[in-house]
């Protein structure tokens, strides 16, 4: 991600970086995730919720809490809440 674009390009790409990451270890095609439906509703286990906290750290450079995917339980909530903590670490 870079700190240079507009932010809603920003958003819109965080979007699109979780719902694939969320697809992947769902093994779903990502055009089939909601950005307002919960995740455990897709059946998201907390090992891949634990192992999309590792994703966003390692991707974002910024530290989050296991419980990440359970704080925040759809992808818009999460975009929020990085949005956020991205623009702080800046």
């Amino acid at each position: 991600m870079t700190t240079s674009m507009h932010p809603a390009s920003d958003t819109q790409q965080l979007t699109r970086w979780l719902t694939d990451r969320v697809a992947y270890y769902l093994e779903i095609p990502a055009e089939q995730i909601e950005p307002n439906v919960k995740l455990v509703e897709y059946g998201l286990e907390s090992v891949y919720a634990l192992a999309l906290c590792g994703d966003v750290e390692d991707e974002l450079g910024i530290e989050v809490e296991p419980t990440l995917a359970w704080d925040y339980p759809t992808i818009d909530a999460l975009v929020g809440l990085l949005m956020e903590k991205t623009a702080e670490a800046a």
